[in-house]
């Protein structure tokens, strides 16, 4: 898998695909990240990549010229381009699912007072990460690839995400480790037990307690 990212400020990505998962799935040869800065694409002599908007009112809005120029340059026939903005679809796991099989992706991060409108002509899906307003798209984009990267085949055994949050509209089951007693909290006796069916009963058990107490929402799906 290759992810491109366009930004005004790639050095905010320097720690975070440098370490754990991420970087062993890199490493591995697994999927490749690529940083574009989309003002190295503006025509401007001082690359500017912002304006007022038509209309009046506060702030600035990205410029179509530095935008189109960049995607056009990087884009393949087997290019998706993902707008990161608060007016997005929520973003679910699912979405996550679809997007790791995907062969290109191009994340785009937003910023200032948002997109010029004629840009999303370029865009195949637009997502947001939570109802609240952050000051760019670059960590929006973190959370989609970290999400994304994740699922790829190889970088995870496929074990450790079939059974997480969200998959089957549940929440997880709480997990316990060693020691069995720690300052008197106890894990339940029906995990060290050794009874794999009592386990598995238990834990679908939490999952569904768990989902409808912290999430019932999900339930109704």
């Amino acid at each position: 898998m290759r992810i491109d990212i366009l930004t005004i400020f790639p050095e905010m990505f320097t720690g975070v695909f440098s370490e754990s998962i991420i970087k062993r799935a890199i490493d591995q040869g697994l999927v490749e990240i690529n940083l574009y800065n989309f003002r190295d694409y503006s025509l401007d002599p001082h690359h500017k990549v912002d304006d007022t908007p038509y209309g009046g009112g506060n702030g600035m809005v990205l410029m179509c010229q530095p935008i189109f120029d960049c995607i056009n340059a990087i884009k393949t026939e087997e290019s998706y381009v993902v707008m990161l903005t608060p007016d997005g679809v929520p973003y679910q796991q699912s979405f996550a699912y679809e997007l790791s099989k995907k062969k290109h992706l191009i994340l785009l991060c937003g910023h200032y007072e948002g997109f010029d409108e004629r840009i999303r002509s370029l865009v195949d899906f637009e997502v947001s990460i939570g109802d609240y307003i952050l000051t760019g798209g670059e960590l929006a984009s973190m959370v989609l690839a970290d999400s994304i990267i994740r699922l790829v085949p190889g970088v995870i055994q496929e074990e450790s995400h079939l059974q997480e949050s969200f998959n089957d509209h549940l929440l997880d089951y709480p997990s316990y480790t060693k020691p069995a007693n720690f300052r008197g909290l106890e894990v339940p006796e029906v995990l060290i037990s050794g009874d794999h069916e009592k386990i598995r009963a238990y834990r679908e058990e939490q999952r569904l307690k768990r989902t409808k107490e912290r999430r019932p929402d999900l339930l109704q799906k």
